[in-house]
């Protein structure tokens, strides 16, 4: 089992990092640059180059069954849901095979709202110490189980 984060926002690394060594799980940070290598062997920083979604591409063509991805980017939590890997926000919500599908609908249909209407202005919560504590919990067990 790897764990691959989605590291360009990510605003949980360091809880990723503790709770990956305390497992000894290796930990993949897939970013476009701007990121400090973490000085132990199970953590990794893989540099992709700049562009759109490159992240995205190399983290969704290395994923395989059993490995865990932490991520916001909901097309990419899709394409690691249909390899069987566990998927999990950073505010501790996982994706799974049930729930993909709406979420998915979901985001398609809020682009489609926000570009019928330039003035639309959509309500996110912000990221909270509740959200960084459920990321927290949610990991740890996935970690545990597997």
């Amino acid at each position: 089992m790897i764990v691959y984060v989605d590291a360009d926002a990510c605003p949980v690394k360091e809880e990723i990092v503790t709770i990956a060594l305390r497992h000894k799980r290796a930990v993949k940070f897939v970013c476009n640059g701007g990121i400090r290598p973490y000085p132990h062997e199970l953590i990794d920083l893989v540099i992709v180059s700049s562009g759109p979604d490159e992240a995205d591409k190399w983290i969704a063509e290395e994923i395989t069954q059993g490995d865990v991805l932490v991520t916001s980017d909901i097309p990419l939590a899709a394409k690691a849901v249909a390899k069987d890997a566990f998927v999990l926000r950073p505010d501790g919500s996982a994706l799974t095979a049930a729930n993909i599908g709406s979420i998915l609908a979901t985001r398609d249909l809020m682009a489609d709202v926000r570009a019928a209407d330039p003035f639309y202005q959509g309500k996110s919560k912000p990221f909270s110490g509740m959200d960084k504590g459920r990321f927290k919990q949610q990991f740890d067990q996935i970690l545990r189980s597997a």
